[in-house]
């Protein structure tokens, strides 16, 4: 079953349009191995597209709506794709390739298209993601996967019970699914027979309604979403009942500790944050319980991943010790169709791995601020200003100083009714002071109405010059 509120699809209503959609692709010339690419905001007809593509044996391309013309059109030249299925209101971003309208009148055609017939022999397609591309140009992902429809269908459902999305209940989309967690986490639910419910938007107060309404079991969210959630007036948070709750996956960001602990507490041990990038997967796994007990941690390998730090020359670090982080499977496959069996992958996140296994996060290569000679880590001094409640979103960043190299500065949005200025930028920064030594204090303030994130909870630092440039 598919449901975003405004369409509702039953199951049998599905497997039917997904078979129709198939044959469509078929009738338009596409054949086994071809590329297309997808263009559209949440709604309930995206997974029905989506797989039908899949079922086509095509590989589909989700693309992210937000966009600009240029880079949408880098993304469907280095993919390959042949066709766009693109939303009315998003035509005029593909003015100039090959697309089909989802619109009316392809709603009738699907209709009145006889179903293929769907076997689990057929040739499987695939989804192909891209990074998110907030430091550069995005890259194209295609994962290994099994060469057969069937096949692939159920390494999706085993892959969806290994995280406990075993299909027990609804399952509701916070994010936007041309993201990968939240697209193939939604995914494996759906296949192992849980209903999809799909927010168009996100909003924090209509998220608990859907919870409570439909008895949400599973659900992906990112830290935004939980601050969001945590700054909804007491009254609506104490009558929220997170009975149905079994699992809520989180990642894509890092998360101040006091939020997932206030988490915790208003929701129980549901909470399941995981550590990975588009290229991998969820490299990385820890449970409520677990967490509680390493606050910070992102968990310890997954079966099949080896996680290490490395020096700036790639050699592998001791327990402890912060590098670059790098990522190998074990069993020798693939991470990554032009990678070297068996070779190294490094998604860019500085961090250390203790003696047992544990990975703790401490930033992004190239974000970190080197004052004095000394390596401080924004993500370290924004978990400990996001946990202010005056604070709605921090970015840390390092600014040139003649005298230390680098000195600290955050940008901050200040909740509704604290205000800013002086006075709370005082009690920030004494409330930081009891938290974390004198060098990695801000050495400023700049409050800002806003930070460009994207909708999948990332901050999104290319733009954030334009931003201060507009009067930040």
């Amino acid at each position: 079953m598919l449901d975003d509120g405004q369409r509702r699809y039953r199951a049998e209503e599905c497997e039917g349009l997904i078979a129709s959609m198939a044959a469509l692709f078929q009738a338009a010339g596409c054949v086994p191995g071809d590329t297309v690419a997808l263009l559209s905001r949440n709604r309930a007809e995206y997974p029905l597209w989506l797989m039908g593509a899949v079922a086509a044996g095509l590989w589909i391309v989700p693309l992210n709506w937000h966009l600009r013309r240029n880079e949408l059109h880098h993304i469907v030249a280095d993919s390959g794709a042949s066709l766009v299925l693109v939303e009315p209101e998003l035509v005029g971003e593909l003015p100039e390739l090959p697309h089909r309208v989802l619109d009316e009148a392809l709603a009738q055609q699907l209709q009145a298209t006889p179903p293929r017939e769907l076997h689990a022999d057929l040739p499987a397609g695939g989804i192909m993601l891209y990074t998110s591309g907030t430091t550069g140009l995005p890259r194209g992902v295609r994962r290994s996967q099994p060469a057969r429809l069937g096949a692939l269908l159920e390494s999706w459902q085993q892959r969806g019970r290994a995280v406990g999305l075993d299909g027990a209940g609804p399952h509701l989309v916070t994010g936007p699914l041309y993201h990968a967690a939240p697209l193939l986490y939604a995914l494996y639910d759906w296949v192992n027979g849980a209903p999809m419910l799909v927010m168009r938007q996100f909003d924090a107060a209509a998220a608990l309604d859907w919870i409570e309404r439909a008895g949400v079991c599973h659900s992906h969210w990112v830290p935004t979403m939980f601050v969001r959630a945590l700054q909804l007036p007491e009254a609506r948070r104490k009558r929220f009942r997170a009975h149905s709750l079994r699992r809520v996956l989180h990642g894509a960001a890092p998360i101040a500790p006091e939020i997932k602990r206030r988490m915790i507490d208003w929701w129980g041990p549901v909470l399941v944050e995981y550590w990975g990038g588009s290229e991998s997967g969820a490299v990385t796994r820890i449970d409520s319980p677990a967490w509680l007990q390493r606050p910070g941690s992102v968990g310890q390998a997954l079966p099949g991943f080896e996680v290490h730090a490395v020096d700036e020359s790639g050699r592998r670090l001791p327990p402890g010790r912060p590098g670059l982080l790098a990522v190998r499977r074990r069993d020798g496959h693939r991470l990554l169709a032009d990678d070297k069996a068996g070779a190294a992958l490094l998604l860019g996140d500085i961090g250390r791995v203790e003696e047992d296994g544990y990975v703790y996060l401490l930033g992004r290569e190239g974000h970190t601020i080197i004052s004095g000679g000394v390596n401080i880590y924004p993500a370290e001094v924004e978990a400990v200003l996001s946990s202010h409640p005056a604070v709605v979103d921090v970015l840390v960043q390092g600014e040139a100083d003649p005298e230390w190299g680098e000195r600290v500065v955050a940008l901050v949005v200040a909740a509704d009714g604290h205000g800013s200025g002086e006075l709370l930028a005082a009690e920030l920064l004494d409330f930081a002071a009891r938290r974390l030594a004198s060098y990695k204090l801000p050495r400023r303030i700049d409050w800002v109405s806003s930070l460009p994130r994207t909708d999948a909870g990332k901050l999104s630092r290319r733009h954030l010059k334009l931003q201060r440039g507009a009067g930040a």
